[in-house]
């Protein structure tokens, strides 16, 4: 596992929480549905890299 592996699991995990927290807060949707978007295509990025699919 690299750096940037690290990093994006990280990221993502932390906007994850990002969007649980704001979720209880009732935000607006729309920053919800950011945070959420950002959290998979951070999570999504991290494993496919650890899985060496993705380069």
């Amino acid at each position: 596992m690299t750096g940037l592996n690290t990093i994006l699991i990280v990221l993502g995990l932390f906007l994850a929480g990002g969007f649980y927290s704001f979720q209880k807060q009732q935000m607006p949707k729309s920053v919800v549905i950011l945070l959420a978007i950002g959290s998979v295509m951070c999570l999504a990025a991290g494993v496919l890299r650890i899985q060496g699919i993705w380069d």
